[in-house]
């Protein structure tokens, strides 16, 4: 059975439970609070191992190749203009099909979530080099430095490095397998996340007052994904089958949707790239991890658009176009700053705007806070989707991308 398959029918099986299980049993919500947190720690088991010896001889090969810094170039710069497509339309069709305003809450900010970015800047070099390998795994650009230098501490000399080079190429390749064993029994987990996710979702449909911004969101994220995305590969050569490449790409999607966390879908973006759309791992695995710690276009463009119905919310007059070009260079600021916040993306990102926009607004998140679950979702699958299309392109253009024949596909 296709791994796609196997997350559906465990998410559809998930959604089925969460409808019958009682919503407004405070017992069941703790016990599925719990279960969704062991689901993560399981998907996200193996990551670390992967990125921290797939990265450090990639950067080990591109070296030897001279396409290293030509590879990071161009998913920065993938990842800028991918930014700067999908928060524009995001805030453009919201001001055009604006959803219902939220009733305005009382309620007082108790904390104010910040992104951290002092103490993120010095989590990248510990007093202990070692420190950025036993982790807990949710901040993953400390790890990317040790894999980097250690990848370029493999070329000092062959006839010493040899030996680890091909040790760590070895645990490379192990712990992929690894990481596919635990893809293939996440049909089995995604049972409690889609359980938990519709439990949530339950509930805040019989708020109603968010519907409006709950469809308009579902609605633009189906046709980003699903339309837009694939459509933008027809522009790229040598010409592919982008719908081939969205077909490749539904495990990562189901599971990004309904755990809400990066992080979490990571070790299944990377099978899906390799496996299914061809993409070899020296560019794959760069790409999908830059993609990954600084690529969150889709959840600031998720947080973006909650921006604008919190300002209508508070107020009954309009936007100025002033003020959208401000929500969107905030939101075009803050993608590239959410590393360390690979389960709660757009809700941090719509956080952050808040409280750099002033105004009054600096706790207006805190309308929203019911639908957090939801806008979480829809941005981690537009990451993904973003990074899954993102990185098949850059493969493909590089020539690290050999075609797949989609009955293949896992």
């Amino acid at each position: 059975m296709k791994v796609w398959v196997k997350l559906l029918i465990g998410s559809l099986l998930g959604i089925f439970l969460g409808i019958l299980l009682p919503h407004d049993n405070p017992a069941v919500i703790k016990w599925m609070a719990w279960a969704e947190v062991l689901a993560i720690g399981i998907g996200r088991y193996a990551l670390i191992p992967i990125l921290l010896f797939t990265l450090t001889i990639v950067v080990y090969e591109l070296r030897q190749d001279g396409q290293f810094w030509r590879m990071i170039f161009k998913s920065f710069l993938t990842i800028l203009v991918c930014a700067l497509l999908v928060i524009p339309m995001g805030i453009i069709v919201t001001l055009i099909f604006p959803p219902a305003s939220i009733p305005i809450l009382d309620e007082k900010q108790i904390e104010t979530i910040s992104l951290n970015i002092a103490d993120n800047v010095l989590q990248l070099f510990p007093p202990n080099m070692f420190s950025a390998v036993f982790s807990s795994g949710t901040y993953l650009l400390p790890l990317c430095f040790f894999a980097f230098f250690m990848g370029i501490g493999l070329s000092y000399d062959k006839n010493y490095t040899k030996s680890v080079t091909v040790l760590i190429d070895s645990l490379s390749r192990i712990f992929y397998h690894i990481a596919s064993f635990f893809s293939e029994i996440l049909g089995v987990i995604m049972i409690f996340l889609a359980a938990y996710w519709a439990i949530r979702f339950n509930n805040l449909l019989e708020a109603e007052v968010f519907k409006d911004l709950i469809v308009l969101l579902g609605v633009f994220s189906l046709i980003l994904g699903f339309g837009i995305l694939p459509i933008l590969l027809y522009f790229i050569k040598p010409k592919c089958n982008p719908w081939a490449v969205l077909y490749g790409s539904l495990g990562s999607a189901i599971t990004a949707f309904f755990s809400g966390d990066i992080n979490f879908s990571m070790p299944v973006l990377l099978r899906n790239l390799k496996e299914n759309t061809g993409c070899r791992r020296r560019s794959s695995v760069v790409t999908a991890t830059l993609f990954a710690i600084f690529g969150r276009a889709g959840s600031t463009m998720v947080a973006a658009a909650a921006f604008i119905v919190i300002i209508k919310s508070y107020t009954i007059l309009g936007i100025s176009a002033e003020a959208v070009i401000s929500i969107g260079l905030w939101a075009l600021g803050v993608s590239f700053l959410l590393a360390a916040h690979p389960g709660t993306g757009a809700y941090t990102a719509l956080a952050v705007i808040c409280t750099s926009y002033g105004n009054g607004y600096e706790a207006g998140y805190l309308i929203l806070k019911p639908v957090a679950f939801y806008l979480i979702a829809i941005g981690t699958f537009l990451d993904i989707m973003i990074a899954s299309f993102a990185s098949f392109a850059i493969a493909r253009i590089s020539g690290f991308q050999d075609d797949k024949n989609i009955e293949n596909y896992i």
